[in-house]
């Protein structure tokens, strides 16, 4: 059947990539010189490391096995797009460093690395990286 649609593989591809691509768009379009709170910092952090009470987030499942591998997929994508975005607050180089280790463990975390739990778990410090990159609130 292949043989006779080969268009199909195509459209189906493109199909399967858009999957992947349209739940991060916005983040891009929130990267547009908005207010912070509508960044793509916040918008990342509201999406994966908040949740309502009672729900856990997607990060906390990250952690404990129970993401699926979309999410974890959409997390990858999510902090690459922050890790591309200006902290609001420290330096630059602090912000690649903590950044690229959440990007690298959240991707041992969809490929099934034995241990990426606990350095993902690790990577996840949300004090050290609000106490170098979040600005106080006045």
């Amino acid at each position: 059947m292949m043989k006779r649609y080969p268009h199909l593989i195509r459209v189906f591809g493109a199909v399967a990539a858009l999957a992947i691509t349209i739940p991060t768009l916005h983040l891009v379009a929130a990267d547009s010189g908005q207010p912070e709170k509508d960044g793509p910092i916040a918008v990342v952090m509201q999406k994966y490391h908040k949740a309502p009470k009672g729900v856990d987030t997607v990060c906390k499942r990250a952690i404990e096995g129970k993401a699926t591998q979309d999410e974890l997929k959409h997390l990858v994508e999510a902090y690459k797009i922050m890790a591309k975005s200006k902290p609001p607050h420290g330096d630059d180089a602090s912000w690649k460093e903590k950044t690229a280790l959440l990007i690298a463990t959240s991707e041992a975390l969809l490929k099934g690395s034995p241990d990426a739990a606990a350095k993902f778990k690790e990577a996840v410090n949300c004090k050290a990286c609000h106490s170098a990159h979040k600005p106080e609130k006045h």
